[in-house]
């Protein structure tokens, strides 16, 4: 599905225009002093210091922010997506890729000013996106930043690339912020969310956070060159002895939200982290797992698949 550039405008520049941002930020700011900002409603009050699951207090963390060329080919182009890596996690999965971020905190603290300050430095380096990575968590903070860039002339994309493990409520102080969500689906079984992510609740609740996702920004649009605009990508990441239900997931999203989901069936899981070589998940896909995958969001009707050089052996 396609858009003009000419004709986009970025969803946060009216959300600007009508004034709505100091409210949104409000509604936020408020969730932190009884945190529920994602499903495990902690209640710590993160504006006095407390912190919670996600170890996170009042201000933004961050782990590293750089021009990215190992996203999705939509979201990387020609310049890179323009990622800001958040400090922290509010899932932490045991097989992380990202751990010392994720799980042990790498990053530091940064001003509101200075988080608005990069991502005009990424749009500056010809960055097709602001890819925000992790910002469960932080999405009070994000939204006290936006304004800042937006004076200073951001007029790209803004991604909300996160780990699927997210709530409706905050999810709806975003409409009209965020132009492209990139969701993970990890699990659709319970026993292995809880076992894996500590969140025995995740299958149900991404089903919901993909809804409310789907209903605010629609299938994914991409420019005349295939660089995305708008709308919704849905990661997931093939796991051994079919333990993310892969053919669940897909049911799901071609029965519940479109056909034409764009989706990224990855093959890079390896174990890391806290996972044991002894556990299920202590080895790599093989390719007949990840073929098998395909096919299974093939058979549920989702043929819009990203297009890379796939499996790693």
């Amino acid at each position: 599905m396609k858009m003009s550039q000419r004709n986009f405008e970025p969803a946060y520049f009216r959300t600007f225009r009508e004034g709505l941002f100091p409210e949104k930020i409000e509604s936020a700011y408020r969730m932190l002093e009884n945190c529920a900002l994602c499903p495990r409603n902690c209640g710590v009050n993160r504006l006095k210091g407390e912190k919670g699951y996600c170890c996170t207090g009042s201000m933004p963390e961050v782990s590293s922010h750089s021009p990215h060329f190992g996203e999705e080919r939509p979201l990387v182009g020609i310049h890179g997506s323009g990622t800001i890596f958040m400090t922290h996690c509010n899932l932490k999965c045991l097989f992380c890729q990202n751990y010392s971020i994720s799980h042990l905190g790498e990053g530091q603290e940064v001003s509101f000013e200075r988080l608005g300050k990069m991502m005009i430095e990424l749009q500056s380096m010809g960055c097709h996106n602001i890819n925000f990575v992790s910002p469960t968590h932080y999405v009070p903070q994000i939204l006290k930043a936006i304004p800042t860039a937006v004076e200073k002339g951001l007029s790209v994309p803004l991604v909300y690339n996160t780990g699927g493990y997210d709530s409706v409520q905050t999810l709806k102080l975003l409409d009209g912020v965020f132009d492209i969500y990139m969701p993970d689906f990890k699990y659709s079984n319970s026993k292995p969310s809880q076992e894996y992510s500590q969140a025995s609740d995740y299958p149900e609740n991404v089903k919901l956070a993909l809804k409310e996702m789907f209903r605010q920004v629609g299938d994914l649009l991409v420019d005349e060159k295939g660089i995305a605009l708008r709308g919704l990508l849905v990661r997931h990441l093939v796991l051994p002895q079919g333990l993310a239900g892969t053919r669940e997931a897909m049911f799901f999203l071609a029965q519940e939200l479109s056909k034409n989901t764009y989706v990224n069936i990855m093959d890079q899981y390896y174990p890391c982290g806290k996972i044991s070589l002894n556990s299920p998940l202590g080895r790599r896909i093989t390719k007949e797992e990840y073929n098998e995958a395909i096919e299974m969001a093939k058979k549920e009707g989702i043929t819009r698949l990203d297009k890379r050089e796939k499996f790693h052996s």
